[in-house]
């Protein structure tokens, strides 16, 4: 298991290498090759009125003008060991990991990075609590009452929930239970230091919004996993063995069907705490989602690439987090 741990581990490390290669050279390589030059580049940089001062002093200050491979080596060092940057006569210290400095906020990427990651952090584990659980019970359920009108009824609210965009279900949301019913206050983030309790209920409408759109899918894998589990041959011998229905379906059945649950949640949360951008935007949380619109919008690029490599280290950290429950679901994997 540890030499398994550290292949992963350095697999991890390898794949941050070619996300952060890719990104940066879709901002930085790819619009030279379309034909934009070192000018065009340090413009962005500048603001609404650049002066051909201002560009040139940019163009140098960001070293626009060296190769791409020095300028991708330049910016994975700064991630290691860190980096200065000259705005105008201050010169400023970007301390390690630096994932390089936004110009527009005159601060380095990683602290806005880490000062919106508690909004997105909370949004995106308290729905997965809530879509993991509703999803997986309700899967179980209609799998053990199949035909029934509850196995209908559940398959019909998850469909609905498939289908239904997070926009739509949110504002309906807020309209029937914030503004009308006046039983959820409004969505305002709060920090759980200063008050656990409100904390939970100013995201309880955005969790349970994002939990039902996610546990309808859920639902019907976990059914579909269930189904397919209760007509093995080892689940007729454990009953044959005269083992009580709820150890057959929980440590047997369950059990084996959920290695593709576990795949697809870990991608989803994952994919969330990089930035769950419509459900931010439909509550107006500021986090990470909501950050990544307002630096496309304002062309922060050295922000947005901060994002996209904060998504990666989420979405690889998920990922080995669910490679380690295998062995814990199924010893088959332990075996192998």
């Amino acid at each position: 298991m540890f030499s398994f741990i550290i292949r992963r581990l350095l697999g991890a490390v390898g794949l941050l290498l070619i996300v952060s290669l890719v990104t940066f050279a879709i901002f930085f390589l790819l619009p030279r090759l379309a034909g934009a030059s070192p000018d065009d580049l340090a413009t962005k940089y500048v603001g609404k009125a650049p002066t051909a001062e201002a560009v040139a002093a940019t163009k140098e200050r960001l070293g626009l003008d060296d190769p791409f491979p020095i300028q991708y080596a330049r910016y994975v060092k700064g991630i290691v060991v860190g980096q200065d940057y000259s705005n105008g006569p201050e010169v400023n210290h970007c301390p390690p990991p630096c994932l390089g400095y936004s110009f527009v906020n005159n601060e380095p990427v990683l602290p806005t990075l880490m000062d919106r990651a508690p909004v997105t952090l909370s949004l995106a584990v308290g729905a997965a609590v809530l879509w993991l659980i509703g999803g997986v019970s309700i899967g179980v359920l209609s799998a053990l009452k199949r035909g029934t009108v509850l196995d209908r009824a559940a398959m019909a609210i998850a469909l609905a929930g498939v289908s239904l965009p997070i926009y739509f279900t949110g504002l309906l949301s807020l309209a029937i239970f914030s503004y009308w019913l006046k039983i959820i206050p409004s969505t305002q983030y709060v920090n759980f230091k200063d008050d656990p309790l409100e904390w939970a209920n100013h995201l309880s409408l955005a969790w349970i919004t994002l939990a039902f759109l996610y546990a309808a899918l859920y639902a019907r894998l976990t059914r579909a996993g269930m189904l397919e589990t209760l007509n093995e041959d080892y689940i007729r011998t454990a009953r044959a063995k005269g083992l009580p229905e709820r150890t057959v379906v929980v440590r047997h059945a369950l059990r084996a069907s959920l290695t593709p649950i576990l795949t697809i949640f870990g991608l989803d949360l994952g994919l969330l705490l990089g930035g769950a951008v419509l459900t931010e935007s439909t509550y107006s949380y500021a986090g990470l989602g909501t950050l990544s619109i307002s630096s496309i919008e304002k062309g922060d690029l050295p922000m947005v690439m901060g994002v996209v490599l904060l998504a990666t280290v989420f979405i690889v950290v998920a990922s080995l987090i669910v490679d380690l429950l295998y062995a814990v679901v199924d010893p088959r994997v332990r075996l192998s």
